[in-house]
């Protein structure tokens, strides 16, 4: 299992409707998270919009982000959140993320 960080940034104007967005994801994307190796999955967001984002990976975050390239689910995710995120230069939020090199970690 390996421990990811990735970053992104919310729209400040769109934070609110962002986070509503996440209290109630489609139950089919979070079992094609399961389904590809996203465990453990957490979200954290500052006052500006600024994304962090924690999940364990059953393989590597490059793995896992391929097995949610071929969901379907994913691509329609995906095109619905575009609009929240800033600075994605034309990629889809999940091919922008920055994934943040491991530090520390305490057991």
């Amino acid at each position: 299992m390996k421990r990811v960080g990735f970053l992104l940034k919310v729209r400040q104007d769109k934070i609110a409707e962002y986070k509503k967005h996440h209290e109630a994801v489609w139950p089919e994307m979070l079992d094609a998270l399961r389904r590809n190796g996203w465990h453990n999955y957490s979200l954290f967001m500052r006052d500006d919009g600024l994304l962090f984002g924690y999940f364990e990976a059953a393989e590597s975050f490059q793995a896992s982000l391929e097995g949610m390239s071929r969901e379907e689910v994913n691509a329609r995710w995906q095109a619905f959140m575009a609009p929240y995120f800033e600075a994605l230069d034309g990629k889809r939020a999940d091919e922008a993320m920055v994934e943040l090199k491991e530090v520390f970690h305490l057991d």
